[in-house]
């Protein structure tokens, strides 16, 4: 898919802000509805040297500004699980908050497919597939969908005061909005890896009991963590969080 390069790496998908190639471990991170790669930008700094850290590129934003939004949930599979296969040389740990628990989930699925499974994959603030709620957020009027996304966090809210950053930014939300909405589990088996889920105790849009229903998809391992907060907990909880994803590069076998 053409597009802005990484000019570190040569990756349209993937952007590391310090390469780390002797690391013995690699992190992927997936953005969250709206977000970007840039999200997780301090995670490179304060995440110990021998973990390789990548966030995922979503087109439609930042330097992939040109390119259309996905809204096709197997074509998003598809090209990340590309750029992910040929990086299976070390541990590789998967984590995705929101839109991107569900993204990580199926690229997690498709690497298993492709005999190149994940060492584990983390989901974060995300029901479960198998209680999917759908949803028409993708459809509201601007000022409704941009009151959702001050509602949810994790969004500056002077970003989209102006009509012009709401020209600029709005159709890549509005994009993932729909392909989180409309996404249905597609066929296949599960992760071969084991799985992990974190939740904030205060999430409106997934409780403890529905998180947990995670387990349903792990085949090799489970375990849940709750920390305080809302749907964006992990930005007051930074520190719990990164301390959990060191545990799971650096022993990610276990359940």
């Amino acid at each position: 898919m053409s597009g802005g390069v990484d000019a570190r790496t040569g990756d349209v998908w993937l952007h590391r802000w310090r390469p780390r190639p002797r690391a013995g471990a690699r992190l992927v991170c997936f953005p969250h509805a709206g977000g970007s790669a840039a999200f997780f930008a301090p995670w490179s700094t304060k995440l110990p040297a021998e973990i390789d850290v990548a966030a995922v590129r979503y087109p439609g934003r930042a330097d992939r500004f040109a390119e259309p939004p996905l809204t096709s949930m197997p074509a998003m599979v598809t090209e990340i699980a590309g750029a992910l296969e040929p990086l299976a040389d070390r541990p590789t740990v998967l984590f995705g908050h929101s839109l991107g628990a569900i993204v990580a989930y199926e690229v997690a699925r498709e690497l298993t497919r492709r005999d190149v499974p994940p060492a584990r994959l983390v989901v974060s603030g995300r029901r479960a597939p198998a209680d999917e709620p759908g949803g028409t957020k993708h459809l509201l009027p601007d000022d409704e969908l941009v009151g959702e996304l001050l509602r949810l966090g994790g969004t500056e809210p002077g970003l989209l005061a102006s009509e012009d950053a709401r020209s600029v930014f709005l159709p890549a939300i509005r994009a993932d909005f729909r392909l989180a909405e409309n996404y249905r589990r597609l066929p296949g088996r599960e992760p071969s890896c084991p799985l992990t889920v974190i939740v904030g105790d205060e999430d409106t849009e997934v409780d403890v009991r529905r998180a947990g229903r995670w387990a349903e998809h792990a085949v090799a391992g489970f375990s849940a963590h709750v920390l305080p907060g809302g749907h964006f907990y992990l930005i007051p909880q930074e520190k719990a969080v990164l301390a959990l994803l060191v545990e799971a590069c650096t022993t990610p076998a276990a359940a």
